[in-house]
């Protein structure tokens, strides 16, 4: 069995993680099916790295109460996340938890990485230079122009990909010349990896959520974020790579080192930041008709967590 908790940054799925983990362990009924326990393995795509600990919200080993976690500080900062990369080594974890008779709890917010951990999902080949041919022609003729080519070669994936975006249409122009397959043969069907598998999605009331992220921000900014930016820049020999450069905070930190923000300046530009990308997330997760939602805004988290144990109970077959 595996169960996730996803949703927007900021929406209090870690803590919820750990507070349902800590239930489960203590039943009766959860020791007797699994009696390894439960592990964590995370998926999000910027706890991957070791050394970007305020900006991404990363739970600190000390506060993780004893639950093994898997999928944090795996990368240096210079290295390159890939989704691909993930999935292999996020399912060798879930199996060796599972091996152990424990519950693999996938937790995080990065959609695209609980996706290819959780469902069917291959990742087909790809060539720098065919790749680059596809980008001139994106760079020269526009996203519209691609995606007409694209409706000629695959209709089911033009139907299925945004018009206006030329990366996604790229790639799939790309996995088409390669493979002589339609890229919509590639895409995800809504079947998982392991059949039993259970998703909790954590909501908040957008005003609830707005608050929680500018709080969060002050604080990552009085914690040290800047500091620790200063760290990272400061290593010559392993310097931040294209994906960690993206973490939300780290850039406008490192626009305070440069003396072209202020922090105050830098707070607020990185809590707008993060309140985009939990639209994002949200937009991601609203298309997913498989999870089941909790609504943390409303309702108290021990009602939630005996709403959430209950249902894992069943999942399990428990007696």
């Amino acid at each position: 069995m595996i169960v996730t908790v996803v949703g927007p940054t900021a929406s209090g799925k870690s803590d919820f993680a750990l507070d349902l983990a800590e239930m489960l362990l203590g039943q009766p009924w959860f020791q007797a099916v699994f009696p390894g326990g439960v592990e964590i393995v995370g998926a999000d795509a910027f706890q991957l790295y070791r050394g970007l600990d305020i900006g991404t919200a990363k739970t600190p080993k000390t506060e993780r109460r004893g639950i093994p976690h898997h999928q944090i500080d795996v990368l240096a900062p210079h290295e390159e996340a890939s989704v691909a990369a993930y999935q292999r080594y996020a399912r060798a974890d879930v199996l060796g938890i599972q091996a152990r008779a424990a519950l693999p709890l996938v937790v995080g917010g990065s959609g695209l990485y609980v996706r290819a951990l959780t469902d069917k999902l291959a990742f087909p080949p790809t060539d720098p230079a065919v790749r680059a041919r596809w980008l001139s022609r994106l760079e020269a003729l526009g996203a519209s122009a691609l995606h007409e080519v694209l409706a000629e070669r695959d209709p089911v994936a033009a139907g299925r990909i945004d018009p206006n975006n030329g990366r996604r249409l790229v790639r799939a122009l790309e996995v088409i010349e390669l493979t002589g397959q339609p890229f919509s043969a590639s895409l995800p069907d809504g079947t998982y990896w392991q059949d039993d598998t259970l998703q909790f999605y954590c909501t908040r009331d957008l005003a609830d959520l707005d608050t929680r992220i500018a709080v969060r921000t002050r604080a990552m900014f009085a914690g040290g974020l800047v500091e620790e930016t200063r760290g990272l820049l400061a290593d010559t020999e392993h310097p931040l790579g294209v994906t960690a450069r993206k973490a939300t905070g780290y850039r406008e930190a490192a626009g305070v080192l440069k003396g072209e923000l202020s922090v105050a300046e830098a707070v607020e530009q990185t809590a707008l930041a993060t309140r985009q990308l939990s639209r994002r997330q949200i937009k991601w997760f609203r298309r997913e008709a498989r999870l089941v939602e909790l609504a943390m805004s409303s309702k108290e988290f021990g009602v939630l967590l005996t709403q959430a144990s209950q249902q894992i109970r069943g999942y399990a077959h428990a007696d």
